[in-house]
């Protein structure tokens, strides 16, 4: 899943040769990441 930064419309597929949002066109996309809680050790 990616996201685009300009509409902020999330992208389920995305052709490797066009790197492109489809609703507005933008070139500008990032891989969204899943919300995960993370547990971190303080030792």
């Amino acid at each position: 899943m990616y996201r685009c930064v300009n509409c902020n419309n999330i992208i389920e597929k995305m052709d490797p040769n066009y790197v492109r949002c489809p609703y507005c066109a933008s070139r500008i996309v990032f891989k969204s990441r899943p919300p995960v809680a993370r547990e971190v050790s303080t030792d």
